[in-house]
């Protein structure tokens, strides 16, 4: 046992100590509280440790809402005041931009309800997994969750849910308002006493679109359709206002959607420019791009990012000269080397940087940087509140 002053809070949520000059990493703790800790795991560089006991409690520790709080692997903050995990969120992506030599004046956040947000679920045999685990967790409602999705889990049973992993999407903002599917490459099984309402079992053909596993959301007055087993985000309130800051005083004739996705941003870059042109290697979410942009002054590459550089980048470029801005959100390892080379040899006057990962967020920015951008602006994207994930967006512009 040892008793401990913890340090700061670091990606991933754990709180920083060290004992006898090795880092120990603690979770579910608050910079400078006064603990009791056990160390759990123990590797070369760095220790694990688990709270025994709070002898001195930091004043923005909180009784946590959730009765499943620690016991499934979503949330992981739900014990600090929301105003203070916010404060922590941004002085995390401060010291991840830090780290990369770039000096941050000030972050601005995005945010909405710290409850009762969350729109898309996966569930695993009718359950959650806990954190680093295949232990299943069955859970009658989720403090985090949109209200129909609520609805469902406190509406049925494990026997009245299917089986294997099933994907869930809900919310006031979609249509429908709540929807449940499965792919069809798991062996599932549907209870057979009861008939799920909204239960689907998709059927896959190609790149073409299953009207059964799609799903409608409204965004700022604007449908955007999505397939509920793709990717899209879960915080729509948020969203909504991250799409008008991304797209703020934004204009001219050509823009680029880099890792465009399904086109959520592409909608009302369409509004702003004359022509979209949208990258993303993902063909499902292009052919859903293509719908969403329907009638719109567009062209669509189903490809990554490295192949549109090396095959079609430049033919573009005969045609356009450049463009006018370039709107990138990549994958959590970041900017493909490619895609940062050619935005850092052709340099569209003005850069929107989504990201889901401070740290490759950083480093991807670090090099914009040392080529000739200038960060503007930066933004912590709140869209998972009583967690430690971080979303940010930087504006950048030649100087």
């Amino acid at each position: 046992m040892h008793t401990i002053i913890t340090d700061k809070m670091v990606f991933g949520g754990n709180c920083l100590t060290k004992i006898e000059g090795k880092n120990v990493f603690v979770p579910f703790a608050i910079p400078g509280e006064k603990l009791d800790i056990e160390i759990t795991e123990t590797k070369k560089d760095f220790d694990t440790a688990q709270i025994k006991e709070i002898v001195e409690k930091s004043p923005y520790r909180i009784e946590p809402v959730c009765p499943y709080y620690k016991k499934c692997g979503g949330c992981n903050l739900m014990h600090i005041d929301y105003d203070y995990q916010v404060e922590l969120r941004k002085t995390i992506l401060q010291n991840c931009f830090e780290r990369n030599q770039i000096e941050v004046s000030e972050i601005k956040v995005v945010k909405g309800s710290p409850l009762a947000y969350r729109a898309r679920f996966q569930l695993h045999d009718g359950s959650l997994e806990e954190k680093k685990s295949n232990d299943k967790v069955f859970i009658k409602s989720c403090a985090v969750a949109e209200e129909s999705i609520n609805s469902y889990l406190q509406k049925t049973e494990p026997k009245d849910r299917p089986s294997g992993r099933s994907h869930l999407f809900g919310s006031k903002y979609s249509d429908p308002s709540f929807l449940i599917t499965i792919p069809e490459n798991k062996k599932t099984q549907v209870p057979q006493n009861k008939k799920l309402k909204h239960y689907i079992k998709p059927k896959y053909e190609g790149n073409i679109i299953n009207p059964e596993t799609m799903c409608t959301v409204n965004i700022l007055g604007k449908k955007i359709s999505f397939d509920v087993q793709g990717f899209f985000q879960s915080n729509l309130e948020v969203l909504e206002k991250s799409i008008e800051i991304i797209t703020k005083n934004l204009s001219g004739k050509n823009v680029l959607d880099m890792y465009s996705g399904v086109g959520t941003f592409s909608v009302f870059l369409s509004e702003c420019f004359e022509k979209v042109y949208l990258v993303e290697h993902n063909r499902a979410a292009i052919v859903f791009a293509e719908q969403n942009l329907a009638g719109k002054n567009h062209e669509s590459y189903g490809i990554s990012g490295a192949k549109w550089v090396k095959e079609n980048s430049s033919s573009i470029l005969n045609k356009i000269g450049n463009f006018d801005a370039a709107v990138i959100d990549p994958p959590r390892s970041g900017m493909e080397k490619e895609v940062l080379d050619f935005i850092c040899k052709t340099k569209p006057p003005v850069l929107r940087v989504v990201s889901c990962d401070p740290a490759t967020n950083a480093r991807d920015i670090k090099v914009l940087l040392d080529n000739g951008y200038v960060l503007k602006e930066l933004y912590l994207l709140d869209f998972y509140p009583q967690t430690s994930h971080i979303e940010s967006l930087a504006f950048l512009e030649l100087k």
